[in-house]
């Protein structure tokens, strides 16, 4: 049974990275499941050296948050600069690191609360941009996710990896 119980949100730490690193792990587990090892990989996040150092380092940055139902982890936020391998933003922006949640979990709209949490901490520190990257392989879906938020499609760009090119896309919401 779908849950639609809004969930808490809280400040994250360093004592959350082992709950974000098994979010993604469900996250990898579910999107090869359904066919869609191209967007993360096969192999987990928990045991990359490299991925657990980047969310450690979005813990120590102040802009980790963790979505809870029940005291149970459901989603992780992180809002911060823009990652490397995206060009700087022309103006002020929070840019959106991370958003994940639990597939795994009757409770629903957990990525639409996170991102409206979001919003509303761009809004606080008196920015009207915020940004964020996402896979744009898998036909598009994850890209239509966005869209449906409120995001509009900017540059399209790709990161370049041994077994291929990672396809993404930027997307921005203003207000």
């Amino acid at each position: 049974m779908l849950d639609l119980t809004p969930p808490a949100i809280r400040p994250g730490g360093i004592d959350d990275v082992a709950t974000v690193l098994a979010l993604m792990d469900r996250a990898t587990e579910w999107l090869v499941s359904i066919g869609r090892a191209d967007q993360w990989g096969t192999e987990p996040h928990s045991t990359n050296p490299k991925r657990i150092a980047q969310i450690e380092g979005f813990a120590r940055s102040g802009g980790l948050w963790i979505a809870e139902v029940g005291g149970t982890a459901v989603g992780a936020l992180s809002v911060g600069e823009a990652l490397p391998y995206v060009a700087p933003a022309d103006e002020p922006e929070l840019y959106v690191q991370l958003l994940i949640s639990d597939r795994s979990s009757p409770v629903r709209g957990v990525g639409a609360a996170l991102l409206l949490h979001a919003r509303g901490l761009a809004a606080q520190s008196g920015v009207g941009l915020l940004r964020l990257d996402c896979f744009a392989g898998g036909g598009g879906a994850l890209v239509r996710y966005y869209e449906r938020q409120g995001f509009v499609r900017a540059e399209a760009f790709s990161v370049a990896r041994p077994d291929g090119d990672w396809p993404g896309q930027i997307l921005t919401l203003r207000w």
